[in-house]
Parts: structure tokens; sequence; C-alpha cells
């Protein structure tokens, strides 16, 4: 008959062990001696073997219960199905580390990979930081109100940057955050915004879907706020006949070609 620590030395396992697995019912408590010590047998020191072989082998204490008392069909069916769920938490697993290894690049914080790719865009354009800071906040507030859109959303900036007034209107954007709001370069980025609103209401594509006023007018003060000459820009276009920035709208719409007529390119 075997003392506890004979057992637990025995078995490759701590007396600790031993008390926990009486604990949580997976090793029957023994009959005591006349001293009162925990007696065991060989039966028991074959459970523990066969209870730390699981346990070793990544089964939940949870489930080591079942397998132990499983039939061999049971326990193959149980192990395929343990195995199938530690795959899963692999995955998860490796999925969190993806993703803190991509936090490291700041960016990714909040943003999908898409939104990413285009502030990676912009910074080949030769957009300075400091305006792609504020682009990465107001994207984040985007992606968060409206996730499943933000592909679609981040495509179709893409696409405007095919246009050569986007790309010379970002070309401002390397210094124009330091410009006073007198500055008379603001009137050329007006020029450059409207001829880029006309084709947009031309064809259709002025809006902001899925965003409500609320969310609007929070996206419009923070580009205000980005610099002195955001907010004359904005009022140069109001006296054109133009109304926001997320959600552009013409007043009046038929305005549209007879109030202003913006410079062409050169």
């Amino acid at each position: 008959m075997l003392t506890i620590s004979r057992l637990a030395a025995y078995a490759g396992v701590t007396v600790r062990a031993v008390r926990h697995y009486h604990k949580i019912g997976l090793l029957p408590e023994p009959e005591r001696d006349r001293s009162g010590y925990r007696v065991y047998d060989a039966t028991a020191v074959v459970r523990l073997i066969r209870i730390r072989t699981l346990a070793d082998a990544g089964v939940p204490l949870s489930r080591v219960q079942e397998l132990l008392d499983a039939r061999p069909e049971e326990f193959a069916d149980g192990v395929r199905e343990i195995d199938k769920e530690l795959r899963a938490e692999i995955r998860r697993l490796q999925g969190t580390r993806d993703r803190l290894a991509r936090l490291a690049a700041g960016e990714h914080l909040a943003l999908p990979q898409s939104v990413v790719d285009y502030l990676d865009r912009l910074r080949g354009l030769g957009v300075g930081e400091r305006y792609i800071e504020l682009e990465r906040d107001a994207w984040i507030l985007v992606a968060a109100q409206v996730p499943h859109l933000i592909d679609s959303v981040i495509a179709e900036k893409h696409r405007q940057l095919d246009d050569p007034d986007m790309v010379k209107l970002y070309g401002f954007f390397r210094e124009a955050l330091d410009w006073t709001a007198d500055d008379p370069r603001f009137v050329e980025i007006a020029d450059l915004v409207e001829r880029v609103m006309i084709r947009a209401v031309q064809a259709g594509e002025v809006g902001a879907e899925g965003f409500d006023d609320q969310f609007v007018d929070l996206l419009d003060s923070t580009m205000v706020d980005s610099s002195p000459g955001a907010e004359r820009v904005l009022a140069i276009l109001e006296e054109r006949g133009w109304k926001g920035w997320t959600r552009i709208e013409r007043v009046p719409a038929d305005r549209l070609d007879t109030d202003h007529t913006p410079p062409t390119d050169g």
C-alpha cells in the first residue's frame, strides 16, 4: 500500500496535483489507515498515470473523466473532438498574435487592412504624417460607424486617387496644415475641391450613405479643426453654392453650372 507522496512519485505528479484530482473527482478518495493517512494501491497509480498522460496531451481536465471511462470507439471520438477544439483555439491564438504584430505599426489599431493600405498610398503621394494622422483618426470613426461599408468606401477612395485633381489636392497637404487662413493657395485648393465635387455630382457619386446627421457633423468638425485654412476652404465653397464636406450638397441645384466655373488644369 502506498502513501500519497509515494503515489505522486510513481505517477510523476505532485502531491498537490493528487489532492486537486481528489477534489474535482478525477481520482477517487482511498480508504485511510488507522492513523488517518490515505493509502493507495496499484489501481490508483495506473489511473493517476492515465490522468497525467491525458492532461499532458492537452486534454482539458473537464474532459479527462469522460475519456477515462470511455469505450475504445468513444475514446477515439472524444480525442478527435478535443483535437478539433484545440485546432480552433490555435487558429484563434494565431489570429491574436497576428493582430498584436500589426498593432506594433500603430495604424492597425481599430483600422482594417484596406484603410492601412490606403494611408500607405497617401504616403506614396508625399502626404505628410501630420495629415496622415488626421485621416487615420477620421477613418477610425468611419470604420466603427459602418464596418460593413468600409472596404467599399476605401475602394472608391482608391478610384478617386486616379483623378489628377485629387492627386494635386493631396499634394497641398504636404504643408497646408501650417498655412495661415489668408493664404491665397486655399483658393486653389477650393478650385480643386469644386472640380472634384462637380464631377461627383454629375456622376451621381455624392452622399454619405450609412451616416446619420450627427456623425456627419462630427466628421466635418474634425476636418475644420485640423487647420485654420480648412474653414476658409469650406467658406469659399459655400459662397459658390456648396454645403458640407462629408455629405456634399449643391445649394441650390440649378446653380451647378452657372455660379462659378472653376479653372481648368494648368
